[in-house]
């Protein structure tokens, strides 16, 4: 007979067990969150407010920090509420929701870091034809690629997660629905989808980064011949993206490169992953970028003339 899925809801266990830690991350990542969504909406406005950011390295930084305003909004907002729920519940229907859109704007931030990095090896690399290869014709299909290619990996993860029968325990050791703890739950063998998960989740995470780090270890070596001025430029630039890369697919190769398996730290890993970096993006994108800051100045004067 075959196993139905008479599982309505899922209970989440949330981050921590002690009411005073779930006070306190209340109050930290209700902070965090609130940095993130102003810090990428201040860049997205200014990026389109301004004359000068016209680069395509701007067109891909604003579709990355709209990207970082949407990945923690799948999670972290729940996450949150919970903190004050005796009882955390999410719907079945809510939960595989939550699964394909937490993929699905985690995979777009990856590959625009690759769309990014290889806007920077022309540059560096490749200066003469970089007006003629990176235009705004041939960066928005990257930008399209980039959305694209993650609804298939996103959708691919959800389908294989959605057709399991789920007869109880209903019970989730997360502060959201991840895949590895719901095919622990699902009542039937799992090993051949979890085999599908490191192809299709731990592999895009490692063959990515080996391709990031790679391209910037190319315009690192490129940087020796330049002059000492070009050279600090780049690597202000190079440096930020590098950093980026590292805070980005650090944590989802520990995490999905591995068979299906839970470990307890593995929450608190993704967490960093989808509350950091989107918080960061922002410092680390504008901090050292000098046209950036003119042009957020700018906006901030046009603002204050327009307000008097």
């Amino acid at each position: 007979m075959d196993t139905k899925n008479n599982v309505t809801e899922f209970v989440l266990f949330g981050l921590f067990q002690s009411r005073e830690m779930q006070h306190a991350s209340f109050i930290v990542f209700s902070l965090f969150h609130v940095l993130t969504v102003l810090g990428n909406l201040l860049v997205i406005i200014t990026i389109n407010a301004s004359n000068t950011l016209n680069a395509p390295m701007y067109f891909f930084l604003s579709h990355l920090s709209f990207v970082d305003m949407c990945y923690p909004f799948v999670t972290i907002p729940k996450m949150i509420a919970d903190t004050f729920m005796e009882h955390k519940t999410i719907s079945f229907n809510g939960c595989m929701n939550q699964l394909f859109s937490a993929h699905f704007f985690g995979c777009t931030e990856i590959f625009l870091l690759i769309a990014m990095a290889y806007d920077r090896y022309v540059a560096i690399c490749r200066p003469l034809h970089y007006t003629i290869i990176m235009n705004r014709q041939k960066c928005s299909p990257l930008v399209g690629a980039s959305w694209g290619v993650s609804f298939l990996h996103s959708i691919l993860q959800t389908l294989l997660t959605v057709q399991l029968p789920f007869c109880g325990p209903n019970e989730i050791d997360n502060f959201f629905c991840d895949v590895h703890p719901l095919l622990k739950l699902a009542c039937a063998d799992t090993y051949m989808v979890g085999l599908v998960v490191v192809a299709n989740s731990g592999m895009i995470s490692l063959v990515s980064f080996l391709i990031l780090i790679i391209s910037y270890v190319v315009i690192l070596l490129n940087l020796r011949s330049r002059s000492s001025e070009s050279r600090h430029k780049a690597l202000s630039t190079c440096g930020s993206h590098i950093i980026t890369v590292l805070l980005v697919l650090v944590p989802p190769m520990i995490v999905y490169i591995r068979p299906s398996t839970t470990l307890a730290a593995d929450k608190f890993i993704i967490l960093f992953n989808i509350a950091i970096p989107p918080m960061l993006n922002p410092v680390i994108y504008t901090l050292r970028n000098n046209e950036v800051k003119n042009a957020m100045r700018k906006l901030f004067r046009v603002k204050e003339y327009s307000g008097k």
